[in-house]
C-alpha cells in the first residue's frame, strides 16, 4: 500500500518514516517537508539515509497525496484543518498526529488553541486514535485524530477505572516527556544549556491536551506538565478519588482485565519507567490505592514518539487498513 508523510522532517515524521521502513504492507511514495522541500532525507536525517537513499523531501501539496492508501500528518497544531478537506475522500485514510480533529466540540478551539476551527463540519467523522479503547470504531476508519503523547499516557491509566464507574469527581494527572515532545523546531527553552540538568513544569491551567482528556475520560482533570532532561520517553502519574472502597489488588485486576491481551500494553505490580518502553510502542502501567489518604494512583510510561504519536498512528492505520494491527510495530524496547 502506498503511504504519504506530510510533515516528514519533524520529529514525528521522521519516526514514521523509520517504522515503516520495516512495515511490511506500507511503502512511503510521498515525503513533504515543508521549509525542507527538495532536500533529500538522507541529508536532513542521516539516521534514515540507508532506508531512502533517494527519496526527497517534498512541498505540502494535497495533489501529490490524492490516491494513496494512507496519509499521515505530521503537522504543526493548526494545519491539518486547513489540508484535511483537499484529502477527504481523494485518499484511502487519513491519520492525523495533531490535535486539529481531536476535539468534538468547536467551541473549545478558540480558548485552547487560540482560534476558530477551520473545518468544524469535519469533526463529527473523525474516530479517536486509541486502538486499546476505540478499536471498533477505527476498523475501516477514513478520517483518524491520534491522540497526543500526554492525553494517551493520561487515559490508558485512567480508562479503566472511569469506564469501570470507580472513580469521584475529578482527576490529577502529573506528567513528564522528553524535550523531543517539543518538536524538532529550535526554542531557546530546549537549547542544551536550559535542558540539561533541569526539571520544570510548564502550561499551568492551560495545557491544550487538558480538554482532550475531558472529552475521553469524562471527567474534569488538572493537568500538570513537566519537560524533563531526557531526549524521549513520558511518565504519566495520575491520582483520583475511588467512588467506592478500593483495594490495590482490586484496582490491579481492574487494569488487567481491561488490557487483557492487549500486545502494546503491560500491566505490572512494579513501577514503570520510561527506560522499559524506548522506542518500543507500548505502555507500562500500574496502579495502587492508598488505604491511608484514600486516593487511587495510576502511573503509565511511554515512548512519546513511538506510543506516544508515530507507532499509535501506523497502529490506527492497520487498523482502518485491515491489516494486522501490529504491522510494522516494535514490541520490544531499547537498553541500555
Amino acid at each position: 500500500m502506498k503511504a504519504g508523510v506530510v510533515g516528514a522532517s519533524g520529529y514525528a515524521g521522521t519516526e514514521l518514516l523509520r517504522l515503516c521502513t520495516v512495515h511490511p504492507e506500507l511503502e512511503v511514495v510521498v515525503a513533504t517537508g515543508g521549509t525542507s522541500a527538495g532536500e533529500p532525507v538522507a541529508h536532513h536525517t542521516p539516521s534514515l539515509a540507508a532506508a531512502y537513499p533517494t527519496l526527497r523531501y517534498e512541498p505540502n501539496d494535497a495533489g501529490t497525496l490524492h490516491g494513496l492508501d494512507v496519509v499521515f500528518l505530521a503537522l504543526p497544531h493548526g494545519e491539518s484543518q486547513r489540508l484535511v478537506p483537499e484529502l477527504a475522500g481523494r485518499v484511502g485514510a487519513v491519520v492525523d498526529l495533531a490535535a486539529d480533529f481531536r476535539l468534538k466540540d468547536a467551541s473549545l478551539y478558540p480558548r485552547w488553541y487560540g482560534g476558530a476551527h477551520d473545518a468544524p463540519a469535519l469533526l463529527a467523522e473523525f474516530v479517536y486514535g486509541l486502538p486499546e479503547l476505540f478499536r471498533d470504531e477505527l476498523a475501516g476508519a477514513r478520517l483518524i485524530a491520534a491522540p497526543g503523547c500526554y492525553p494517551t499516557a493520561a487515559t490508558l491509566a485512567l480508562a479503566p477505572f472511569t469506564r469501570a464507574g470507580v472513580v469521584d469527581g475529578a482527576v490529577i494527572v502529573d506528567a513528564a516527556s522528553g524535550v523531543s515532545g517539543a518538536g524538532r523546531a529550535t526554542s531557546e527553552r530546549l537549547q542544551f544549556s536550559a535542558v540539561d540538568e533541569n526539571f520544570g513544569a510548564y502550561g499551568l491551567l492551560t495545557h491544550r491536551h487538558t480538554p482532550e482528556m475531558e472529552q475521553v475520560l469524562g471527567h474534569a482533570v488538572t493537568f500538570t506538565p513537566h519537560l524533563a532532561p531526557m531526549t524521549r520517553g513520558l511518565l504519566a502519574t495520575c491520582y483520583a478519588r475511588p467512588a467506592r472502597r478500593l483495594t490495590t489488588g482490586d484496582a490491579l485486576a481492574i487494569l488487567r482485565e481491561t488490557y487483557a491481551g492487549e500486545r502494546f500494553v503491560v500491566v505490572t505490580e512494579e513501577p514503570p519507567s520510561t527506560k522499559s518502553t524506548t522506542g518500543s510502542n507500548t505502555a507500562h502501567l500500574t496502579v495502587r490505592v492508598d488505604e491511608r489518604t484514600g486516593w487511587l494512583v495510576a502511573l503509565c510510561a511511554i515512548d512519546n514518539l513511538v506510543k506516544g504519536a508515530a507507532g499509535q498512528a501506523v497502529q490506527c492505520a492497520n487498523l482502518a487498513l485491515g491489516l494486522d494491527e501490529g504491522a510494522g510495530l516494535p514490541l520490544a524496547a531499547v537498553y541500555p
